[in-house]
C-alpha cells in the first residue's frame, strides 16, 4: 500500500536521484507509447474478429438453405413438392425461393455478373427461416429424401464451426500479442531503470551515507518510471484511437459493414491500457531497482 501511495506523494530529496530528463526518461516514454499503440491494434483485431465471426454465425444459424436438383425438366415439380414439405413442417416460419437475380449475384464472384442462370442447370435454392422454437432438421431431411429425391438441406453447421474456430484462434493470437507487448515493455523499462541506477550511483551512495534505505531509494525510481510509462502509454493510446477513428469502414460480405476497432463498452479496454502499462512499469522498475541496489551494496 505504501508503495502505491508513494506514486502520488513522492519525496523531493529522493526524486533528485532520478534525472527528470535524459536517455532513460525518453526511452521509457517512447517504449510505453509505442507498445500501447501496438496494443490498441492488437485488441482491435481480436475484438473485431470475434464480433464479425459472431455476427456471421448468428446469421447462418437463423437460416438454412434447401438445394434442389439441377435438372431443368424436374425443377418445377421438385419445387412444388419441396415447398409443400416446408409449409407443412412444424418450426419453419417461412420458405422463400431465391430469384434468378439473387442466384446470379451469388455466382457472380466466380463466373461474372452476366451468367445466364435461367438457361443453365443451376440448382434451385430455397431460403428457410425457422421460428423461435426451430424445426427438427433430421426429421425434415427424412421427409425431403422421401418426397423430393435429390434435395439437400444445408443448415450451415459446416460453415459455423470453422468460422468460430478461426475467430477463437484470432482472439488467442490477439491476447498472445498483448502478452508479448507487455513483456517487451517490461524488459525495456527494466533496462532503462538499470541504466538510470548505474548513472546515478554516486547520488545513491550519498543517500545511503545519510541513512536512506534501499526501499526508500528504489521508491523514487519506481515512482518516476511508473509515471513516465503511464504518460507514454496514454500518448500511445490517444494516437492509436485517433488512427482507428480515421480508418475507412470495410464492407466484408453481403453488404455488411465492419467497424474495425472498439464498439460500445469495448472502449473500456483502451482506457485500461495506460493503467496496465503503469502496473507493468511499477513491477519491472521495483524489481530492477531493488536488485541493482543490492548488487551495489
Amino acid at each position: 500500500m505504501k508503495a502505491f501511495m508513494s506514486l502520488f506523494f513522492g519525496d523531493r530529496l529522493a526524486d533528485r536521484a532520478v534525472p527528470p530528463t535524459g536517455v532513460a526518461a525518453r526511452l521509457t516514454v517512447f517504449v510505453a507509447a509505442a507498445m500501447s499503440f501496438l496494443a490498441i491494434f492488437a485488441l482491435a483485431m481480436s475484438l473485431t474478429a470475434g464480433r464479425v465471426a459472431s455476427s456471421w454465425a448468428d446469421d447462418l444459424a437463423r437460416s438454412a438453405t434447401l438445394r434442389l436438383p439441377a435438372d431443368i425438366d424436374q425443377t418445377n415439380e421438385a419445387l412444388r413438392a419441396a415447398l409443400n414439405v416446408l409449409q407443412t413442417t412444424s418450426g419453419v416460419a417461412s420458405a422463400r425461393v431465391l430469384e434468378a437475380e439473387e442466384q446470379r449475384a451469388l455466382l457472380a464472384p466466380w463466373f461474372g455478373p452476366d451468367i445466364p442462370v435461367e438457361t443453365l442447370p443451376v440448382p434451385q435454392l430455397i431460403e428457410i427461416l425457422p421460428d423461435d422454437d426451430g424445426y427438427d432438421a433430421a426429421g425434415l431431411r427424412a421427409r425431403l429424401q422421401a418426397e423430393v429425391p435429390g434435395a439437400m438441406l444445408d443448415d450451415h453447421g459446416a460453415w459455423r464451426e470453422p468460422l468460430m474456430q478461426a475467430a477463437q484462434r484470432l482472439r488467442v493470437t490477439g491476447w498472445s500479442v498483448l502478452a508479448l507487448i507487455g513483456a517487451v515493455m517490461a524488459a525495456m523499462i527494466t533496462l532503462a531503470a538499470h541504466a538510470s541506477l548505474a548513472a546515478n550511483a554516486q547520488v545513491i551512495r550519498v543517500l545511503r551515507l545519510v541513512g536512506a534505505r534501499d526501499a526508500y531509494i528504489a521508491g523514487a525510481f519506481v515512482r518516476r518510471f511508473t509515471l513516465r510509462a503511464g504518460l507514454g502509454a496514454l500518448i500511445g493510446v490517444v494516437v492509436g484511437v485517433i488512427v482507428l477513428q480515421v480508418m475507412p469502414q470495410a464492407n466484408v460480405a453481403g453488404g455488411m459493414d465492419m467497424d474495425f476497432g472498439f464498439v460500445g463498452i469495448e472502449w473500456i479496454w483502451s482506457l485500461a491500457i495506460p493503467v496496465l502499462a503503469a502496473i507493468v512499469a511499477f513491477a519491472a522498475t521495483r524489481y530492477a531497482a531493488l536488485r541493482r541496489l543490492k548488487e551495489q551494496t
